[in-house]
């Protein structure tokens, strides 16, 4: 998968509790648990702001870019980059848009990142290409439109 490759920078949520603040070292165990290669994500945003890496995007050993493809959106991972913010659930287990100020400063920072890296790629939400999911649990449209502004 190259650069060109990419059309969505897809936004997630960990569907954990407020509470709960986990990095990519555990969401790859998680996933490894789960019988996948690793980590399916290639950024994790922490609670405290904190950009982790997941899957590396370059996996090339040659000049040019090759995107190593994620693992984070059935039907759709050789489209795309995947971001996954810490949290997205409230104490009842509930869908919940509950990020920290410092994880959507963060957010906006690595869109913006990515935008120039992937110039043709949109920012959706997970549940934008899969309707029976709540992740992220807020609207990356509206958010998209809004950081545009």
């Amino acid at each position: 998968m190259t650069a060109n490759d990419v059309k969505y920078i897809v936004i997630h949520c960990s569907a954990t509790k407020p509470t709960i603040d986990v990095g990519a070292v555990e969401i790859d165990q998680w996933h490894k648990a789960k019988g996948w290669a690793g980590i399916g994500y290639h950024f994790v945003i922490r609670r405290n702001g904190t950009i982790e890496p997941g899957r590396p995007l370059d996996q090339s050993h040659t000049p040019g870019w090759q995107i190593m493809q994620g693992a984070h959106v059935a039907g759709w991972n050789s489209q795309s980059v995947g971001i996954c913010l810490i949290g997205g659930i409230d104490d009842k287990g509930k869908p919940a848009s509950n990020y920290t100020d410092e994880q959507w400063e963060t957010l906006r920072y690595l869109v913006e990142v990515l935008r120039r890296i992937f110039p043709r790629a949109k920012a959706i939400g997970h549940t934008d290409l899969d309707p029976g999911k709540a992740c992220p649990c807020f609207d990356v449209g509206e958010w998209s439109q809004i950081l545009r502004a």
